[in-house]
């Protein structure tokens, strides 16, 4: 069988390898990106169980005899899935050899959770398979909790111990390049789908390892996924459509797990295919569709605190590469003033993602950012930039039911003495709650037939499209008036 050292008896293997991956409970092996399936196992297991001390004890001695039968060479020419298999059929005949007592469930299980442990990331497999799932939160070997429909629920997955949850947190970070230990405690990387982890180890955790996964859906999401879910109205949804398309300069704000980020992956699914997008972000997450991108990610400063590549350094860089449009992942620093030159220098069209609870409170963290970076510039010049460079905000938040909902889309109009003008064009109202303690409510105009950029969606021929969409999102009152904004 491909893949072995040898074809006799998987007794008495001389135990060579057993250096190159020890037991599951010490440490993990090498990170080997290409050994994971690239599909994971269809069905959506229950959260594993505890499992009893036997049932580690037998864990440990099949794993110690596969990694004395197995040739990792090998192994490691093999794609995920025949890999996959070849473990599983030495795996079972070693439980065969050695006589060990299992019911058929379990042999199964065990098989498994061997798998995982060799080529994936142990435990957690079985979350990660599960497209239901958005977060994944590991709060030391012994709890794990997931986020399904907007609710946070305690599983029974675990870990052996913290050293194999450190284990696979170094597996996750070292394949971008990157790593966590006592030197370095708090690292942020990705998986190889796109989602989001972040790990904060010993000793600022102080229960172990502390894991976070955002994890992203294995099929990209659209506005039209967006409306059947209830994020947004068909009405939104064509406004958003238009605001993408006719390159108006956008800020997409909202509080932690509130959708930005699946926001603006919608949003660029409006940009036409022969423009030239450059994307830059701490770890990179954004899924675009358009056959013209090109992804930027910063990096961390290493070991001697050298090296470091910021997300400023990145913006101002994407000025020389000729773009048309310029994507930030998320503003968070002294980049919104390089990002805000860069919307009123011809890059219209661009994007970016910042947390704030409010299209004004937006406003406010821009002008928060650009004096980080330690520009002595008048309040009032700063105002001045950001309502000249940004031209619409759409705000995303997270009900108190769990789902996630657009807000406001509001227009950034200019400056009316030393304050920056905003003026809503479509805000959500909640009208009450269903018998499940689902939030009801409706997106409705207010009432602004002609926003301001009304011109820049005549130059694109969706003016029409435009104001169908404004007046049929309006809300009248019993004598047929519109409501308008209140």
């Amino acid at each position: 069988m491909f893949g072995r050292r040898s074809s006799g008896d998987v007794k008495g293997r001389p135990a060579a390898a057993a250096a190159a991956m020890p037991p599951p409970s010490s440490t993990a092996p090498e990170p080997r990106a290409a050994a994971r399936p690239a599909a994971a196992p269809a069905r959506a297991p229950e959260p594993a169980r505890r499992h009893s001390e036997e049932y580690y004890d037998v864990k440990t001695t099949v794993f110690n005899a596969l990694i004395d039968t197995i040739d990792l060479t090998q192994l490691a020419k093999l794609d995920g899935q025949a890999a996959r298999e070849e473990i599983r059929d030495i795996v079972g005949e070693i439980i065969q050899v050695k006589n060990v007592v299992m019911s058929i469930s379990e042999q199964e299980e065990l098989l498994e959770d061997i798998c995982n442990d060799v080529l994936g990331y142990g435990p957690l497999e079985p979350l990660l398979a599960r497209d239901d799932i958005a977060d994944i939160m590991v709060n030391g070997a012994s709890t794990t909790y997931i986020e399904v429909a907007g609710k946070m629920q305690q599983t029974g997955v675990h870990f052996a111990d913290n050293q194999q949850l450190m284990n696979i947190c170094q597996r996750i970070v070292s394949q971008v390049g990157r790593r966590v230990d006592e030197a370095s405690p708090i690292c942020d990387a990705r998986l190889p789908d796109g989602s989001r982890v972040n790990v904060i180890a010993p000793p600022l955790a102080l229960d172990g390892p502390a894991l976070t996964i955002r994890k992203f859906k294995k099929d990209r999401l659209t506005l039209d996924q967006l409306q059947r879910y209830g994020s947004i109205t068909a009405q939104a949804k064509t406004i958003l459509e238009i605001i993408g398309r006719v390159r108006c300069n956008v800020l997409i704000s909202g509080g932690t797990g509130s959708g930005k980020t699946t926001l603006l992956n919608c949003l660029t699914g409006c940009i036409d295919h022969d423009e030239r997008i450059i994307t830059c972000e701490d770890s990179a997450e954004l899924q675009l569709q358009q056959p013209h991108v090109v992804r930027l990610e910063s990096r961390p400063p290493n070991l001697e605190g050298e090296g470091e590549i910021t997300m400023r350094d990145l913006v101002k860089n994407c000025l020389r590469m000729r773009p048309e449009r310029i994507i930030v992942g998320e503003v968070r620093g002294p980049e919104a003033f390089d990002l805000l030159q860069a919307m009123n220098t011809g890059h219209d069209g661009s994007m970016g993602t910042l947390h704030a609870n409010s299209p004004r409170e937006a406003i406010s963290r821009l002008e928060s950012m650009i004096m980080m970076g330690g520009y002595n510039l008048p309040i009032r010049t700063i105002r001045e930039m950001v309502s000249g460079s940004i031209d619409i905000i759409i705000q995303a938040s997270r009900m108190r039911d769990g789902s996630r909902r657009v807000t406001h889309i509001t227009e950034v109009l200019g400056m009316e003495g030393d304050t920056v003008t905003l003026q809503n064009l479509i805000v959500y109202e909640i009208t009450g709650d269903d018998a499940n303690g689902r939030i009801l409510g409706r997106h409705r105009s207010t009432g602004i037939a002609r926003p301001a950029f009304y011109e820049r969606a005549e130059y694109y021929k969706e003016q029409h499209r435009l104001t169908e969409a404004l007046a049929a999102a309006e809300v009248t009152d019993s004598t047929g008036n519109p409501l308008g904004d209140v």
